[in-house]
């Protein structure tokens, strides 16, 4: 029976990646750096990863595969620090403040994860059904837990649904950051996080 990709990703973290593997990974990362996906063959990644192009498929479906499970383990990174990074935070829109500079702040600094988030995955329909975009859910839940929190305690206004707040925050951070990410611009956490939380706070605050 063939395993999900959650099945696979805790099992890569029960034992060591085989170097094979962590070189294909390392090749199709690069390799985004400078192209776009479609343009990039297997034969390529392996002549990068110095592996045969067979051993790809030997830890991956196909191109598309190798693509998600890069992106599944980006996820899974991001979302481990973003637990650490709310740990001691008091106050809802403090926590919300810092996971939008969080946010902003791993698209400036991740190019790679940030091409392949918003840009390469989301052109097939087949993503949204896939294991990773679970995986995103669960970081869309993240915030909406922390919004839900500060209607709980009378921080945010309860007469504004959590999810519409919650689909405004993260669709200005994408808004705010496609432009440079498509074209390779500077990506600034500190000023865009001003700016975006100025707009929605002003809206959701219970004054």
């Amino acid at each position: 029976m063939r395993m999900s990709l959650a099945d696979t990703t805790n099992n890569l973290k029960e034992r060591p990646l085989p170097p094979g593997r962590i070189k294909i990974v390392g090749a199709l990362k690069s390799l985004l750096v400078e192209k776009e996906f479609s343009a990039i063959t297997t034969a390529e990644i392996a002549r990068s990863a110095g592996v045969t192009e067979a051993l790809i498929y030997k830890y991956f479906k196909d191109k598309r595969d190798l693509l998600h499970q890069v992106l599944s383990e980006y996820l899974e990174q991001y979302r481990t620090q973003m637990r650490l990074d709310l740990r001691g935070i008091k106050g809802t829109l403090n926590k919300l403040r810092k996971l939008i500079w969080s946010h902003i702040n791993v698209y400036a600094t991740n190019r790679v994860f940030a091409k392949i988030l918003l840009i390469e995955v989301r052109n097939y329909p087949d993503y949204y059904k896939s294991e990773t975009y679970s995986r995103v859910k669960e970081y869309s839940n993240i915030v909406l837990q922390v919004i839900e929190e500060g209607i709980r305690n009378a921080e945010i206004r309860a007469d504004v649904p959590a999810r519409l707040i919650r689909h405004s925050i993260l669709g200005s951070i994408e808004q705010v950051c496609l432009s440079g990410i498509t074209f390779g611009k500077e990506i600034n956490p500190d000023d865009l996080t001003d700016q975006i939380c100025e707009i929605i706070f002003q809206g959701i605050a219970v004054t």
